[in-house]
């Protein structure tokens, strides 16, 4: 016996062509047993759906662009993650697109790579796209949707990162704290969405509404790791009668770097020493650590379902889009502030 095709799967499952290619490429229309029926049908005939034939039919890939800076990164990996899994659900490829900090690289990607390359829409994280270049996107009608900041023209998916900077310090002075350090990023990880810069400010201004002075010394940059973060938070604790009584870092890698250092010279975490973070790094948990948590791998799930959603929207299966690209929308994403063992009162004075 041939190859099985896909009449062959409809014969043997009792339903229409259509059904059975809707059921197997994962489209949302079709109920529950129709898809079993068919994925059973099509498993037992050793049918693999064509997608080069689907593509053709609906000028469409089904393979999403996922841009981003970095994928060793907690929050960077996690949101890929997200993306990922959603996608895979819906019966679509991921082409991972790693620019790091090379503009060269990241010219190449966006004005080549995801134009030659066969792609539906595209995830851009933490990477703030010149007009021109989300222009170019949206004229070759790839919907856009970027995570971490706002993208004028494309939909977009953010936390609100000085507020919630400022809920964390305003978390530790609310203890009774005044003697506040703070861990920020270095400048390169200032460049695209200033995400450290607007944590900062947000850490300045809840200093500045509790008439506390915040101290030059005691605001230290590191690369938002565990091990660069370990060796700055010693430098700062080292010595005794200078010490802060808590440290906000403006990432849950930092802050347990911070816990690791202050182990180092016999401090307890909280009663010598509260820390809090921000993220929602799953280590925070081990840690005992406070933080705000932005669910990095919710937020690539929602980029991907926004972008489905878009393209289904846009055409019907086998025509090319026709109806304009829906309006872009800023989504601020829901976090959680989690208190946990870290953060207590200060020790008293003297």
């Amino acid at each position: 016996m041939g190859l099985a095709g896909i009449k062959d799967v409809a014969d043997r499952a009792g339903l229409s062509i259509a059904t059975v290619s809707r059921a197997l490429s994962g489209k949302a229309n079709v109920s529950t047993k129709s898809r079993q029926l068919a994925q059973a049908a099509a498993d037992e005939l050793g049918f693999v759906p064509s997608y080069h034939a689907s593509s053709l039919a609906s000028g469409r890939s089904h393979n999403i662009g996922l841009v981003v800076p970095s994928v060793n990164r907690w929050y960077f990996s996690s949101v890929v993650e997200g993306v990922s899994a959603a996608l895979l659900d819906a019966g679509y490829d991921l082409t991972l697109y790693n620019v790091g900090d090379q503009p060269a690289r990241r010219q190449s990607v966006l004005a080549d790579f995801l134009l030659r390359k066969r792609l539906d829409a595209v995830i851009a994280v933490a990477l703030v796209l010149s007009e021109a270049e989300i222009k170019q996107l949206l004229a070759i009608r790839r919907p856009i949707v970027g995570i971490g900041g706002a993208l004028d023209g494309a939909s977009t998916i953010r936390i609100d990162d000085a507020r919630l900077a400022r809920r964390a310090t305003e978390h530790l002075i609310g203890l009774g704290h005044t003697r506040i350090a703070h861990l920020t990023g270095d400048a390169e990880l200032n460049r695209d969405f200033k995400l450290p810069g607007l944590r900062q400010s947000g850490f300045k201004a809840a200093m500045a509404d509790a008439g506390h002075a915040v101290r030059p010394e005691w605001e230290v940059s590191a690369d938002f790791t565990i091990q660069g973060a370990y060796a700055r938070a010693r430098n700062l604790l080292a010595t005794a009668s200078e010490r802060p009584t808590a440290v906000f870092a403006a990432s849950d890698e930092m802050a347990i770097g911070t816990i690791l250092a202050a182990r180092d010279f016999g401090l307890r975490v909280p009663q010598d020493l509260s820390v809090i973070g921000m993220d929602g790094h799953e280590l925070g948990e081990v840690f005992g650590l406070t933080t705000i948590n932005q669910d990095a791998r919710g937020q690539g799930a929602l980029a991907a379902r926004m972008l489905l959603e878009t393209l289904d929207d846009g055409a019907k299966p086998g025509t090319r889009r026709t109806a304009p690209a829906p309006a872009a929308t800023d989504h601020e994403y829901p976090t959680e502030f989690l208190v946990r063992s870290s953060t207590a009162v200060p020790p008293a004075q003297g």
